[in-house]
């Protein structure tokens, strides 16, 4: 905003000469301002882009109202734009901040009526009109929206909205504006509970509340919906940013998703711009060109591996540095957001036995969401994952681990667990802890990687989803059975590898007759016959008897820690920390708890 507008509308509110003008009475009702717990301290003393920021959600609540009464998406005129903002600058002003906000927040003008914003849009008419009488919006952003997982389904359908929107304008210039126009959908008229209810303020405006008024649960929910918002100079003639409160990446040990605040990238213009996108160094970003000349059009010749939700290719950049390019499948579940979800959180966590994040694309060539294509560039790790070296899938391409590579690659995944679940805040489940996402580099040192999946850890200990996902074999029974996830969730899928890495076979072979690899050990451990899980090559050449029968009790210690964590009932298992401990001999491990079996719908152990 420059200074020659800051001065005209300074003027043009508090000055006599505006009187006439002022005499336009607000169809607003401001009272809001003084009764919501909203968080005034940025706006205290120097004034800076949050203070903006919060203000034009803070006055965006408002203008919901308006729409919600009015069915018109903007005020008549500039008269009535300069009443509001006066009438909100008193209201301001009673709360003992500066004088002066308004003006130096907004221009007038931004608010009044115009076509040239999104889709020739104006009032709720034009909007079924164009849309229809029920969008993604509607269903999503109906309900009460102070839960994590009930905003982050509202969000997604803004932005679907939001994409339809720009499809139907035809100008990739009004996408800010018809974002503004679709918050102020989902606050006005869609969600039942109105624009000052706790989930729109803290979900879809996504305004700072005071931590004096405001449990810390509710505090920590972050406001991802008005993350593409724009700031009020840079809309043409709409004035409403949204705030993102993003998980505040400062309370990690490198910085995805632990509290909140907000977080502010700043336009060319100094203005406040607000971006849902992974909030990423540009450096991190490759153009689609360069991940197509890199990977020969990613030709099947550099194809290295395929999962459930993405292909991922070798590549060779032009300094000569080898890449591994995931081209992510668009599918049901693996959209924008959990797209973003997998950048943001590999781009935060830094830790040795993690697969580093190289840098990210996504090819915006087009605005349906469905029809975009995402990228994830990682290191290129020389000898694959371990689902190669365990099982490879061609005959004679057998490769022997030793058991100081098995014992090491073990050790590599409890400690990449333990600092997921540890070592950041708050904790993250990855939920597919399997072969395939474990890489291994040059060494042969593990790294997990592939976070598409992963999900934060909300307060408590448990959280029931309807939504189960990861890979049969790995799946913890309550999860799989009952949706119930903890980070003993990730123990099991973490024992069950064990379980693999120690035998060389699979955790589920349908191959003959139906193999369980968590039953055949435990039934083997019952029978006092352990050392029949070992892979046959770990028993082959020692330098001496008593190095080999050493040998044999660390990998039989290894085999029961596997057992243990894969018990079926989540209660006997240890945590991660726990199973560290007992694979490095810190601790002894315990007795195996007897394993739960049914009869007649009465629990029993064995």
């Amino acid at each position: 905003m420059t200074l020659v507008y800051k001065t005209i509308a300074y003027l043009c509110i508090f000055s006599q000469t505006c009187a006439s003008t002022i005499n336009h009475k607000c169809p607003i009702d401001l009272n809001y301002v003084s009764t919501i717990p909203w968080d005034t301290s940025s706006c205290q003393n120097t004034i800076t882009t949050n203070c903006c920021q919060t203000l034009t959600s803070l006055y965006g609540i408002g203008i919901a109202h308006h729409l919600k009464q009015t069915s018109r998406f903007r005020l008549p005129n500039l008269q009535t734009s300069i009443s509001c903002l006066s009438d909100f600058q008193d209201r301001l002003s009673s709360l003992n901040l500066p004088s002066h906000l308004t003006s130096l927040c907004f221009q007038p003008e931004n608010f009044v009526n115009t076509t040239n914003i999104c889709a020739n849009i104006q009032t709720t008419h034009d909007w079924v009109t164009l849309l229809g009488k029920s969008t993604s919006l509607d269903i999503s952003c109906r309900q009460q929206l102070s839960e994590l997982s009930a905003c982050d389904s509202c969000v997604l359908a803004g932005f679907q909205v939001q994409s339809r929107l720009i499809a139907f304008d035809g100008n990739s210039s009004h996408a800010r504006g018809c974002f503004y126009y679709t918050i102020l959908y989902a606050a006005g008229i869609v969600n039942e509970f109105g624009p000052e209810s706790s989930g729109a303020l803290s979900c879809i405006f996504g305004l700072p509340l005071s931590l004096r008024k405001v449990s810390n649960s509710e505090r920590k929910r972050g406001i991802v919906f008005g993350s593409v918002g724009a700031s009020v100079a840079v809309l043409a003639v709409t004035c409403l940013i949204i705030i993102v409160v993003v998980f505040k990446k400062g309370q990690r040990v490198s910085g995805v998703f632990s509290g909140f605040q907000s977080d502010v990238d700043v336009d060319d213009d100094g203005n406040g711009l607000l971006n849902w996108r992974p909030k990423t160094d540009d450096s991190l970003r490759f153009n689609i060109q360069e991940l197509e000349r890199a990977t020969d059009e990613f030709s099947d010749k550099n194809l290295i591996g395929k999962g459930q939700f993405g292909i991922v290719y070798k590549g060779k950049l032009s300094n000569g540095t080898m890449i591994a390019v995931k081209k992510i499948i668009d599918s049901d579940f693996q959209r924008d957001s959990e797209f973003c979800q997998e950048v943001e959180i590999i781009t935060t966590l830094k830790h040795r036995n993690l697969v580093p994040l190289k840098g990210w694309s996504v090819d915006e060539c087009n605005y349906r969401e469905e029809e975009s294509q995402k990228y994830l560039v990682y290191d290129y790790m020389s000898n694959g994952n371990l689902e190669n070296h365990l099982f490879p899938s061609q005959i004679g391409r057998k490769t022997t681990l030793t058991w100081p590579q098995r014992k090491s690659i073990i050790l590599d995944i409890a400690n990449a667990i333990a600092y997921l679940h540890y070592g950041v805040k708050p904790s993250i489940y990855h939920r597919d802890i399997k072969p395939t996402n474990i890489l291994l580099d040059s060494n042969m040192r593990a790294k997990v990687g592939d976070f598409g999946l992963a999900k934060e850890a909300k307060e408590g200990e448990s959280h029931p989803t309807t939504r189960i996902v990861g890979t049969h074999g790995y799946l913890a029974p309550e999860y799989a059975l009952y949706g119930q996830l903890t980070e003993k969730s990730d123990v099991y899928s973490f024992g069950i590898v064990i379980l693999e890495i120690m035998s060389g076979r699979k955790a589920i072979d349908l191959s003959s007759s139906t193999f369980l690899i968590t039953d055949w050990a435990w039934c083997l451990m019952k029978g006092g016959k352990v050392e029949q899980v070992f892979d046959g090559c770990l028993l082959g050449d020692e330098d001496s008897v008593v190095k080999k029968r050493y040998t044999i009790r660390i990998m039989e210690r290894f085999v029961l820690v596997g057992i243990l964590c894969a018990h079926l009932m989540v209660a006997l298992r240890p945590n991660i920390l726990d199973a560290l401990k007992m694979l490095e001999g810190d601790v002894e491990v315990p007795i195996v708890p007897d394993r739960p079996f049914y009869v007649n719908n009465n629990l029993f152990l064995q």
